[in-house]
């Protein structure tokens, strides 16, 4: 697969997805979010800061939040794509067919924005350590 270069590159490339893309995509560039593409993706920043990405799968399309652990989730659509593993990153999932509210989905973007700005978002649990693998402590001694 070659590599993601645009944003109407990797639409482009998910012709199953395109309506729902290119409307999630003019959504966010109806904000002061930076489009960009990371990891093969759409990516939009604020600040440099991940906020929020755009993607599609074999199943669904979604919107993921970066630090959507923090938003106000009063109609239950945010989703933790890997239960116990993902601490901050929440998505809402498009199948096949799904309209879009686009107003409800502002909101969330909106939110998103406002609590950058305010410099809010969750950290990493350092206490924990981190854990390094024997082969790979022994290669660097």
């Amino acid at each position: 697969m070659p590599e993601i270069e645009s944003v109407d590159q990797y639409i482009q490339s998910h012709p199953r997805w395109s309506e729902i893309l290119l409307e999630l995509r003019k959504l966010l560039n109806s904000t002061v979010l930076k489009e960009t593409i990371k990891w093969g993706g759409p990516v939009y920043t604020l600040d440099g800061k991940n906020l929020v990405g755009i993607g599609s799968f074999k199943n669904h399309s979604a919107l993921w939040f970066f630090q959507g652990a923090l938003l106000q989730d009063n109609i239950n659509l945010l989703i933790n794509a890997q239960e116990g593993k993902t601490k901050a990153l929440r998505q809402i999932r498009f199948e096949e067919g799904s309209k879009l509210d686009k107003q409800e989905l502002l909101k969330y973007i909106d939110e998103t924005i406002s609590l950058h700005k305010m410099g809010k978002k969750i950290k990493p649990d350092l206490k924990k350590g981190i854990f390094i693998p024997s082969e790979l402590s022994d290669f660097f001694e």
